[in-house]
């Protein structure tokens, strides 16, 4: 499986972008599919999270009404709406697919074995 993300960029605070992600492979293996970000020296963080079957969302606090993740499983590809952007929110976005993730894990980043190439959200004040 290989995971290809786009559609980062610099926007103003108050704008939107929305990320997309394309997987290639057996993508039907997949129990749900993710967003997380990282800036220098912190850990990856969770945003957001979509189940591949039945599409149940989780979201981190920081961006819940904001951010909207989305699945087209005909296009195998995922998305992220990001509204009402913050400088807060720069940071390289990733998209990850696991197979083994549960419920109770999957807002976790080891319960992901597939990982995209990061793309950069840059938000100026």
């Amino acid at each position: 499986v290989q995971l290809q993300a786009s559609g980062g960029g610099l926007v103003q605070a108050g704008g939107s972008l929305r990320l997309s992600c394309i997987a290639s492979g057996l993508t039907r293996s997949f129990n749900d599919m993710g967003w997380f970000r990282q800036v220098p020296e912190k850990g990856r963080e969770f945003v957001a999270t979509i189940r591949w079957n039945g599409g149940s969302t989780a979201y981190a606090d920081s961006v819940k009404g904001r951010f909207t993740i989305s699945l087209d499983k005909r296009k195998n590809t995922l998305y992220l709406q990001m509204n009402s952007l913050q400088p807060e929110d720069t940071a390289d976005y990733y998209c990850a697919g696991s197979t083994g993730s549960i419920i109770s894990t999957r807002r976790q980043n080891d319960a992901y074995n597939y990982w995209g190439q990061g793309t950069q959200v840059t938000v100026s004040s």
